[in-house]
C-alpha cells in the first residue's frame, strides 16, 4: 500500500483567480511583491484523483492550502469539502483537520467535528502562524487538544514567507521554505514541545527541510557551553534529551525533494527508516505520474530490509492513521 502524506487541492470555493490561458504565471504587483497564478485544473478533484491513480498511489492525505492559512470559515469550507471530495471516492483519499490554532473554543469544536463527525484522522498546519512560533506557549492548548483527540499533525512550511522577503532567484521557495521547517523542527524540539506533548505525533514535510544534512551542527550547538551562550536567557535554551532521540519520535514526508532518491538516502543515514513516509507534493512540485512511478521504484530499491521499504511507503502511515 502506498499513501502519500502530501497531496495539495485547490478548493475552487478558496482558490484565486487562474491563468487566462489556465497555466501557471507570475507577475510583479505594484509594491513587488509577486503574484502567481495557478491552473484551474488544479481545483478539479477528478484531475487530482487521476494523478493518484496513474501514479500507484492507494491512499492520498489531502490537505488544502488556502484553508491552512484561513479563517475558521475558510477552514470549515475547506474541511466540508475534503469530506465531500471523501464520498464522492472513497478509498482514494483522506483530509486533514484544518483549523486556526489560535481560534479557542470554536476552533476546538471545529478540530472535534472533524475528528468524529468528518471521521479525519490527521489535522494540518503550517510552520508558523500569525507569526507567532511553535515554540511559543499559545499553541500548547492547542497541542493538548490534538493529544486528547490522538490526531497527528503534519506541518507544512509556511506561506508567511513572503515571495518579496526573497524576491530574486525565487529563494522564499526553492532555500528559505526549507530553512524554516529546520528551524521550525529546532524550535518544537528545543522549545520543550515534545517533552510536555509525549503522545503527540508529528509529520515534518519535506524531511524536515534535509535536518539530516545539518544534524551534526544542530547538534553541536546544544553544548552551550563551547558556543559561550550560557547565561543568555534566550541561545542558552536546549532540549532535555539527545536531540537525536527526538527525531526518531517524529515522522518526515518524503516531499519536497522532486522524487530524489538521494535526499532519502541521505536522510536515512541520520533518520531511522521507521521515521520516514511517502510524499509527493502534487501539484506544485510534481505533476507527472510517471516521476512518481520511478519515484516508489526507487524506493523498493533501497538497500533496507523489506518491511523498512513498506513502512516508507505505506505500513508506516496507515499505523499513523489507524486505516
Amino acid at each position: 500500500m502506498v499513501i502519500d502524506f502530501q497531496i495539495h487541492w485547490i478548493v475552487p470555493e478558496l482558490a484565486g483567480p487562474h491563468h487566462p490561458e489556465n497555466k501557471p504565471g507570475a507577475y510583479v504587483q505594484p509594491d513587488g511583491s509577486i503574484k502567481r497564478y495557478r491552473p484551474k485544473e488544479w481545483s478539479e478533484i477528478d484531475k487530482l484523483i487521476g494523478f493518484i491513480d496513474a501514479s500507484g498511489i492507494d491512499l492520498a492525505v489531502v490537505s488544502v492550502m488556502d484553508g491552512m492559512k484561513g479563517d475558521l470559515k475558510m477552514c470549515r469550507i475547506g474541511n466540508d469539502r475534503l469530506k465531500w471530495a471523501e464520498e464522492k471516492y472513497p478509498g482514494k483519499i483522506m483530509g486533514y483537520a484544518h483549523i486556526p490554532p489560535f481560534g479557542g473554543s470554536e476552533a476546538f469544536a471545529e478540530l472535534e467535528r472533524c475528528k468524529n463527525e468528518l471521521g479525519f484522522k490527521a489535522a494540518c498546519m503550517f510552520t508558523v502562524c500569525k507569526g507567532v512560533n511553535l515554540d511559543d506557549k499559545q499553541y500548547w492548548p492547542f497541542y493538548e487538544k490534538l493529544c486528547e483527540l490522538d490526531l497527528p499533525l503534519f506541518i507544512h512550511p509556511s506561506i508567511e514567507i513572503e515571495m518579496d522577503i526573497y524576491p530574486d532567484y525565487d529563494l522564499a521557495r526553492s532555500v528559505a521554505r526549507e530553512g524554516h521547517l529546520q528551524t521550525a523542527l529546532v524550535r518544537l524540539i528545543n522549545g520543550g514541545v515534545l517533552d510536555d506533548f509525549p503522545t503527540l505525533k508529528v509529520i515534518f514535510a519535506h524531511l524536515g527541510g534535509g535536518i539530516a544534512a545539518n544534524l551534526a551542527r544542530q547538534i553541536s550547538y546544544q553544548d552551550k557551553e563551547f558556543w559561550f551562550t550560557v547565561g543568555d536567557p534566550r541561545a542558552s535554551r536546549k532540549c532535555k534529551r539527545d536531540f537525536r532521540e527526538y527525531l526518531g519520535e517524529m515522522y518526515f514526508d518524503t516531499a519536497g525533494i522532486i522524487a530524489d532518491i538521494d535526499a532519502v538516502k541521505m536522510a536515512l543515514m541520520k533518520i531511522p527508516a521507521r521515521s520516514i513516509v511517502f510524499g509527493t507534493d502534487y501539484p506544485y512540485e510534481i505533476r507527472d505520474p510517471k516521476v512518481v512511478q520511478k519515484f516508489i521504484q526507487d524506493i523498493r530499491g533501497l538497500p533496507l530490509a523489506k518491511d523498512e521499504i513498506e513502512g516508507i511507503l505505506g505500513d508506516t502511515g496507515r499505523k499513523l492513521l489507524g486505516v
